[in-house]
Order: C-alpha cells, then structure tokens, then sequence
C-alpha cells in the first residue's frame, strides 16, 4: 500500500486473504516517497514466490503502475479514498495506464479491497484444485445468503 493511513481499507484484503487461506505480504511502499524501495520491492517480487500483487493507493495513485512497469507479475490495483475527490481521482488514475502495462482495477475502498483479494484467489486458482473448490463454496455461500434475504423480505410482506 502506498501509505500506512490505507490500511484500514487493505485490511479488507488481508481478512479476505486470510479466510481463503492464502499467504501474503503486507508493505507499505510509495512511488513518490520512496521509489527505490517500490521498484525494489516490485522486482524483487517473483523470486520471493508471490504470484499476484494487490496494491492499494489513492490520490494519483501512481503505485500500481509502477509497480506493474517493474514485474511480470499480475497487478490488482484497489483506488483508495484519500482526499477530497472520493477515490475516483484515484480510480481514474489507475484505469488509465498506457498500453503494455495492464493492471486491473477494483472497486473503490474496502468493496474494492475484497474483491481484489477475491479476483488474486480465482487468478491462484487456475493452478490450485484446493483453492478452486473454496472459491465454489464461497459463491455457493454468497448465492445461498441472497435466498435467506429474500425469504425475510418476503415474510414482511405476507399477509396474515
């Protein structure tokens, strides 16, 4: 993340993480601030065995792309609410890296932050048969709460 002030919204990630039994790393890294330390973190990332990167910023939020321009990897990018402008400058930042450096982007804040956790589990998937199967139940989980919110929706209503 790019600042330690991210961290309640990439705490979504994290518990996200958690639950699906995944390892991670948490860093805080700025590609204005400390530049030498994003690139060296971004590079260095394969040979340490990640296989996904979900980076959180906000305000122009240059993180994601720099570290995309310094890795193979694949790079999830959650804009983060920071300033004034509600996370879209963010947002709007991150969406419009050039071409030749992809990064994927998330919802804004901790909606997005789940989701990127969600989105790096189905990407690890493809290659872990473990993984893929807590996935399923997860969705199964999600579909069967709609129909237990429903089921109370519907009881309000119901005549005597």
């Amino acid at each position: 993340m790019g600042s330690d002030t991210d961290l309640p919204v990439m705490s979504e990630a994290v518990k996200t993480l958690q639950e699906f039994g995944i390892p991670f790393e948490v860093e805080v890294t700025s590609a204005h601030r400390s530049p030498q330390r994003t690139h060296e973190y971004a590079h260095t990332a394969a040979e340490r065995g990640l296989k996904v990167i979900i980076v959180g910023a906000g305000g122009a939020s240059h993180l994601a792309g720099v570290v995309a321009a310094e890795t193979i990897l694949p790079v999830i990018a959650v804009p983060v609410v920071t300033t004034p402008l509600g996370g879209l400058d963010a947002l709007y930042s991150t969406v419009q890296m050039p071409g030749g450096i992809p990064v994927g982007v998330m919802a804004v804040d901790k909606p997005g932050a789940r989701n990127a956790a969600i989105y790096a589990a189905e990407i690890l998937a493809t290659a872990d048969g473990a993984l893929a199967e807590r996935l399923r139940r997860h969705k199964e989980e999600l579909a069967r709460s709609v129909e237990e919110k429903s089921a109370r929706v519907k009881q309000q209503f119901e005549s005597p």
